[in-house]
C-alpha cells in the first residue's frame, strides 16, 4: 500500500508541499479541527495524555505538534515538553496560545522534521504524535527518527485516523470524510487542496495490523492499538 500522498499537484518533495499547506491553513486550523470533529479531537487527545500519564514522564516530545494542542496537555504530565513541527505558521499559532495558556516558560517549540530531530539519542521519555505519521515523506524514517530518541523503555504514542469497518456507521462516516468535509473545509479555509488531502492521505495510510508491524519493524516492541470512536481513530503505543 502506497504511503505517499500528495496535497498539491505542484513540484516539490511531499514534506514541503505539507510543510507550504499547513503554513496556509493554520488561522483556521483549530477552529476546523473543533467544527469538524465536533470536539471530539479533543476528546482523543485527552486519551493520549491520560495513557502517557500512567507511568512517570520527565521529559515528553509531541512530534507534528502543530498548534501545540498535545504539547499544551501534555504539560500535566510530563515536567519538561517539547514540541516540534515542520510548520512555522503552526508553530507561531502555537506560541501564541502557550502564551496565553501561561506555559511560554515549560513548553518549548521547535521546527524539525520526525526523521531528523535535533535531539541526541534516547533524550526523552515519552513522544506522542497525533494526526501527524500519515504526513511523513519517509514513513519509516520518520519512526526510526522518534524511536532514535526514545530512551531505552521509552513509550511512544501514535493517534492517527482510521477507516471504521461496521456498517452503516462505515458508509456514513465515508460520505461525511469524503464530501462533506472537504467542502466545509474549502468554504473556511480558503484552501483548496488541504481538506481534500485529509481524506485521501487516510486511505492511503497503513492502519491496524499493517502499521502495528512497521513499528515492530523499526525496531518497538510491546505494540498495541486501541480503536476510538467506533474506529474513526486508533490509538498505537509501543516501547523501546
Amino acid at each position: 500500500m502506497s504511503t505517499t500522498v500528495k496535497p498539491y499537484a505542484a513540484e516539490g518533495s511531499k514534506r514541503d508541499q505539507v510543510e507550504h499547506m499547513f503554513d496556509r491553513i493554520s488561522p483556521k486550523y483549530d477552529l476546523l479541527n473543533r467544527f469538524l470533529s465536533l470536539g471530539t479531537d479533543q476528546n482523543w487527545r485527552r486519551k493520549v495524555i491520560r495513557a502517557v500519564g500512567l507511568e512517570p514522564v520527565d521529559k515528553l516530545l509531541d512530534v507534528a505538534t502543530g498548534t501545540a494542542d498535545l504539547a499544551i496537555m501534555g504539560s500535566k504530565v510530563a515536567k519538561h515538553v517539547t514540541g516540534a513541527d515542520i510548520s512555522a505558521g503552526m508553530l507561531a499559532h502555537g506560541r501564541t496560545k502557550m502564551a496565553q495558556a501561561g506555559l511560554a516558560d515549560r513548553i518549548q517549540l521547535v521546527q524539525a522534521d520526525a526523521a531528523d530531530l535535533p535531539f541526541p539519542d534516547g533524550t526523552f521519555d515519552a513522544i506522542t504524535i497525533a494526526f501527524g505519521v500519515r504526513n511523513f515523506e519517509d514513513l519509516h524514517g520518520g519512526i526510526r527518527g522518534m524511536a532514535r530518541v526514545l530512551r531505552p523503555g521509552g513509550r511512544l504514542f501514535v493517534l492517527e485516523f482510521s477507516k471504521p469497518q461496521l456498517t452503516p456507521f462505515k458508509q456514513l462516516f465515508r460520505f461525511y470524510f469524503h464530501r462533506v468535509m472537504p467542502l466545509i473545509g474549502r468554504m473556511v479555509s480558503k484552501d483548496d487542496a488541504a481538506y481534500a488531502y485529509l481524506p485521501a492521505s487516510v486511505d492511503a495510510f497503513p492502519q491496524g495490523a499493517e502499521f502495528e508491524e512497521i513499528l515492530r519493524n523499526c525496531g518497538l516492541n510491546e505494540v498495541q492499538s486501541r480503536k476510538l470512536t467506533f474506529g474513526v481513530a486508533t490509538l498505537y503505543q509501543a516501547r523501546k
